[in-house]
């Protein structure tokens, strides 16, 4: 029987760590929640929201929780976030590469795409999250979860539909999926790496969008709907907490939007 979703998860009598970068988007935020509820101390990763990311860890279940800085676009700085969460915790045993950026821009209009939006788009969303693993690494690698140290990067069905906010944005979250499979190679057995690649969520932002909009993207899924924060959450806990043979492999959360 599966155990609940309160039910903590140690690993050698400890609290389990995971640091979860773009903490304070509304998918990074509900990733902590449900990680926390299920026992891990939650490091919350900023790029420059900082009051928020504290927010969010006063409101956390559990203890043991702290917010620290992770621009995931600068080593430097990620490397003194592991030191930080070496001194504080000795572990780190779950890393969630959520933090990305986007921009609308018409797949048709590459006039529009400009040098600057691509380089942040890539830096953010591909070398952000191989950047997060590289300063981790040492930690995640002596983990004492069941199945190793985890890598869980938030990638998009625009991967495979190469349908999403621009050209470059679909291209980066392929190049993600692809980074996912290459490091689960690399790093196996001490690690494992996977994607969760939502559709379309229901996120507040997502909400503030024109209605007819968003009624016709929920209409081109099959099941009808757009996802749940909660729902790409619960895969994310899943692929730590349950899926200990699973490696370098993309969890579709997406309600079967390739279908159509």
């Amino acid at each position: 029987m599966t155990a609940p979703l309160t039910a903590p998860i140690t690993a050698h009598g400890a609290r389990p760590v995971a640091v979860v970068t773009g903490a304070t988007g509304g998918l990074g935020e509900q990733i902590c929640r449900t990680l926390a509820q299920a026992g891990f101390a939650i490091v919350a990763g900023y790029r420059s929201s900082a009051d928020a990311a504290q927010t969010l860890v006063e409101q956390l279940p559990g203890d043991g929780h702290s917010a620290l800085a992770a621009p995931v676009t600068d080593s430097g700085a990620l490397m003194h976030l592991a030191d930080s969460v070496a001194t504080r915790y000795a572990r780190c045993d779950v890393l969630i590469n959520c933090a990305g950026t986007t921009r609308f821009v018409a797949h048709e209009d590459l006039d529009a795409v400009d040098d600057v939006l691509i380089d942040d788009v890539l830096a953010t969303n591909v070398r952000g999250p191989f950047a997060m693993v590289r300063a981790l690494r040492p930690l995640l690698a002596r983990s004492a979860l069941k199945g190793g140290g985890v890598v869980v990067n938030i990638s998009s069905i625009a991967a495979q539909t190469a349908m999403g906010s621009n050209v470059i944005y679909c291209a980066s979250k392929a190049a993600l999926d692809n980074l996912t499979k290459s490091l689960a190679r690399a790093l196996a057995p001490s690690i494992r790496v996977v994607s969760v690649s939502p559709g379309l969520v229901d996120t507040e932002f997502v909400k503030s969008m024109d209605s007819a909009w968003h009624d016709e993207q929920a209409s081109r899924t099959p099941l009808g709907r757009l996802a749940q924060p909660g729902e790409i959450a619960r895969a994310v806990l899943a692929a730590v907490r349950e899926l200990h043979f699973t490696t370098g492999c993309v969890l579709p959360v997406d309600g079967g939007r390739p279908l159509k």
